[in-house]
């Protein structure tokens, strides 16, 4: 009953910027904390940063100072600024999401969700 779509990836020399995009729709009561994993070829999909429903925001070290994650409450959407982009950054960026939803016969539950995924590529 929940989706999640990303956005902005794509190609970028080494020193640009990108900024990501993940709306949640669906069923939802609250969403809990927001955030991005990325996945490099041949490595584990791991965490790049989260928010949670109050605004605490926590990052990998590889990524301080450079990425600032947001949260836009009306449309349930988490936003990305990715700057200063090195080449190190290439991988499969992840939306996700922890959310509360409704489900039939009035009933709620909580529930992890996770976006297909959207390409970022930096170049030398």
């Amino acid at each position: 009953q929940v989706q999640l779509v990303e956005s902005g990836g794509g190609l970028v020399q080494a020193g640009g910027s990108l900024r990501l995009a993940c709306a949640a729709s669906g069923s939802i009561v609250e969403i809990i904390h927001m955030g991005w994993y990325r996945q490099g070829a041949g490595k584990q999909r791991e965490s790049v940063a989260t928010i949670t429903s109050g605004g605490y925001a926590n990052y990998a070290d590889s990524v301080k100072g450079r990425f600032t994650i947001s949260r836009e409450g009306a449309k349930k959407t988490v936003y990305l600024q990715m700057n200063s982009l090195k080449p190190e950054d290439t991988a499969v960026y992840y939306c996700y999401a922890r959310v509360e939803y409704t489900a039939p016969w009035d009933r709620t539950g909580v529930s992890d969700y996770w976006g297909q995924g959207t390409q970022v590529t930096v170049s030398s």
